[in-house]
């Protein structure tokens, strides 16, 4: 399975500011790579509330696998973003 390097409220909070600033997605900005990699920061607290906002699997989630563990990769993740604010 493919894991990612970069911790998972880092990459939400770059999809975040990508899609305040890229064009691609709504902003202004043709190439917003950069802009991104400055701003990302910014939307932090937004991609923590979207975590917590997925805390618990819903219907069509738990369906499809296992619900414990989903709600214990995302409290991970919550738990090792409380640890870097330390």
């Amino acid at each position: 399975m493919p894991q990612a390097h970069s911790p998972i409220v880092e990459r939400i909070a770059r999809v975040l500011a990508g899609a305040e600033l890229s064009a691609n997605a709504g902003g202004i900005d043709p190439s917003a790579s950069s802009a991104v990699d400055e701003r990302w920061r910014d939307h932090r607290g937004q991609a923590l509330a979207v975590l917590h906002a997925l805390r618990e699997p819903d219907a069509d989630m738990v369906a499809a696998g296992d619900a414990g563990t989903w709600s214990a990769m995302v409290h991970a993740a919550l738990q090792s973003a409380d640890r870097a604010d330390a």
